[in-house]
């Protein structure tokens, strides 16, 4: 029987998801702000049919939120998104560790 935690994890829709939570948990940002972040991080600005689909997941599951000011819509983490992203980054050090290991 796994963990809702280990679920969680399997579900979220990949690096994004994750980079989305992780840029989150520093700052409040808007979609715009989110794909500049991305684009510093990855080198490729993401288009906004992939970041919005993902936050609409994100806000779907109560990870996100998100205030309107003006015509943007400013997204926060929630204390639900926190502890996935908690335990996003468990998993992420537990699959990965020995990949920096080898650094």
């Amino acid at each position: 029987m796994s963990s809702g935690c280990d679920t969680e994890c399997r579900e979220m829709r990949g690096l994004l998801s994750f980079l989305i939570l992780f840029l989150l948990s520093k700052r409040e940002l808007n979609g715009d702000e989110l794909a500049c972040e991305l684009e510093r991080r990855r080198g490729v600005k993401p288009n906004p049919g992939t970041i919005y689909p993902a936050l609409k997941e994100l806000l779907r599951r109560g990870h996100v939120v998100f205030t309107a000011k003006g015509k943007q819509k400013v997204y926060r983490l929630t204390p639900s998104g926190l502890k996935s992203l908690k335990t996003a980054v468990a998993l992420f050090k537990k699959t990965f560790s020995d990949v920096f290991a080898c650094e």
